[in-house]
């Protein structure tokens, strides 16, 4: 664990925790839930609830559930189901017993319904939904009861058997909680709790055709499975007094405390998974692991490390107050733990030819370079001199500006792990392009500098001849707006996606090493950047750009 993990920030969910335990709350248990609705892949927000909710119960030697939320089938699919169990399990998470699924508790969730009925507290409202948002008032007016909120107890209880029993057409009839329509919160103004649904069920089958609201369904769910804090984003802070008076009115098992915190908002980026879906569906995206996507699955095949997202969750903190965090921070939390683990390796992206005109044809030299600078433990690699080279076309410059320190005409510069050379000739094509750089070597300068003289430049290099081919994929951010989904000048996000998100450089040369890497596996391209081999290629050797190796968008926002 590095010290970046190590650290335990206080903050006030685990101070409540703390103080529970001290008072014997609970008999002394800890239990948390993940409770994900399926019908979309899991994003970067979801990462810091996850983070919350498992770490807190594995600190407190507890337990924590992963329950899928499924209660509105028609936008559900077990895609979503497998993608998000992956998630949880690629971030370091391991959920208690069984998955679970709201659905498990259909059967007690109807039955609780009946109870509400019988206590009065529930009613069968036929008003159309237009009707019955008309009647639910406004912030400042209450709201007004339906034709049929007084029905009889008999009544109700026949016409929620109808709506179970499939005689009730979609949208004709919904169950009602007969709370306060004159609160002022709007949540408690007699919500809906049950409504008719034809839609199959990728767990229950055709089995309902009613299924239960959310606020219902989360705090019963919660209570059957003994859990003892619900912790849930701050949205969901005006839902707490429903939460709390549905488990008050019903013999429930237990009474879990809701606690809400601020969700995780993130400057150039969309977290709502309807936008998410509308990216991929209408084919902005290559699908929901699209390494520009805030999606785990695309942080996790852009080369993103389940440390680095923890690290970052922890970095932000647990508070009630929201706000933006940068997007510079999770870059910064992905440099940390991919500057200490990522090996490094030789990859020229834009090449431009180089022959060494004193080094034999068809000769070659074998140069061991380690794999990583500051951690012997990874090894060495091996690297190959030949006659021809490739470097970096960015790396010469027939007119350089001010302070450039790479190769020009009659200068020197260090290959990388291997000689000095010198530029003796330019070679250009009829259109006077350069294509090639005639260039000479000091044999003497093989780990060590050159007498009588300074050679500051290093740049990066492969072998002409032992390289392999590579497609470089260089991801960006995905929006160049920081805040896409609400510009003010009533643009769409979608207006704010930014074209050079993906560059594909078909025909790049990487050093012999990177033949052996597995998809997943990250690297250090020096002088580049961070890149990872991406999952989704076959056997054509893909690299993904994970992050650039400084912040270049803090030089942008500041001219």
């Amino acid at each position: 664990m590095s010290k970046t993990e190590a650290v335990k920030p206080a903050h006030f969910i685990r101070q409540i925790i703390t103080k529970d335990l001290e008072a014997g709350k609970n008999d002394g248990r800890v239990a948390t839930r993940f409770p994900p609705e399926p019908n979309g892949y899991l994003h970067i927000g979801h990462a810091k609830s996850i983070c919350l909710n498992f770490s807190m119960a594995e600190e407190f030697g507890g337990t924590c559930n992963l329950r899928f939320d499924d209660t509105n089938p028609e936008k559900e699919n077990q895609e979503y189901i497998e993608a998000i169990k992956s998630d949880v399990t690629w971030l370091g998470f391991q959920w208690h017993d069984e998955v679970r699924y709201a659905s498990d508790y259909f059967a007690d969730l109807y039955q609780f319904a009946v109870d509400l009925i019988r206590q009065g507290k529930a009613y069968v409202d036929e008003s159309t939904p237009e009707q019955i948002r008309a009647l639910r008032g406004t912030l400042t007016e209450p709201g007004q009861a339906s034709a049929y909120r007084d029905r009889s107890v008999e009544e109700n209880l026949q016409q929620f058997e109808r709506m179970r029993n499939g005689e009730i057409a979609d949208g004709a009839a919904v169950l009602r909680a007969r709370i306060d329509l004159a609160s002022p919160n709007i949540n408690m103004r007699d919500p809906v709790i049950y409504r008719v649904r034809r839609a199959h069920h990728h767990q229950t089958g055709d089995h309902w055709c009613i299924y239960p609201m959310y606020d219902y369904t989360h705090c019963l769910s919660d209570a059957l499975e003994g859990i003892t804090h619900s912790l849930c984003t701050l949205e969901f802070e005006d839902h707490r007094p429903l939460y709390d008076w549905v488990l008050d009115q019903l013999d429930v098992p237990c009474h879990p405390q809701q606690i809400e915190f601020a969700r995780l908002n993130l400057n150039y980026t969309v977290t709502s998974k309807r936008k998410l879906k509308q990216l991929v569906d209408e084919g902005h995206v290559d699908g929901w692991d699209d390494p520009r996507m805030p999606t785990i699955a695309g942080l996790r095949r852009r080369g993103y490390t389940p440390a680095s997202i923890r690290n970052f969750c922890e970095m932000i903190g647990v508070t009630k107050s929201e706000g933006v965090v940068d997007m510079s921070m999770l870059e910064f939390a992905i440099r940390d733990d991919l500057d200490k683990h990522a090996p490094r390796a030789m990859c020229v992206l834009q090449p431009l030819k180089v022959t060494i005109e004193n080094w034999a044809e068809g000769q070659e030299q074998a140069l061991s370079v380690p794999a990583h600078p500051k951690d012997e433990t990874l090894g060495a690699r091996e690297i190959f001199f030949t006659r021809e080279l490739y470097i970096d076309r960015s790396d010469f410059e027939e007119t350089p500006p001010k302070g450039f320190k790479r190769l020009i005409p009659g200068g020197e510069v260090r290959l990388r792990g291997a000689y000095v050379i010198r530029c003796d000739e330019v070679i250009k094509d009829d259109r006077g392009q350069v294509v090639e750089l005639r260039c000479s070597y000091d044999p003497d300068t093989l780990g060590r500098n050159p007498e009588g003289r300074k050679v500051k430049g290093v740049v990066h290099w492969v072998s002409a001849s032992r390289s392999m081919a590579a497609e470089v994929r260089l991801y960006d951010r995905l929006f160049n707006h920081e805040s896409p989904d609400s510009a003010r000048d009533g643009s769409s996000f979608l207006d704010h996606i930014n074209p050079d998100s993906l560059q594909v450089i078909a025909q790049a040369y990487a050093e012999p090493s990177l033949a052996q890497a597995q998809a997943g596996s990250p690297y250090q391209f020096e002088r580049e950047g961070y890149f990872v081999r991406d999952s989704g290629a076959s056997e054509k050797l893909v690299f993904n750009r994970t992050v650039t190796l400084r912040d270049t968008w803090a030089k942008v926002s500041n001219k």
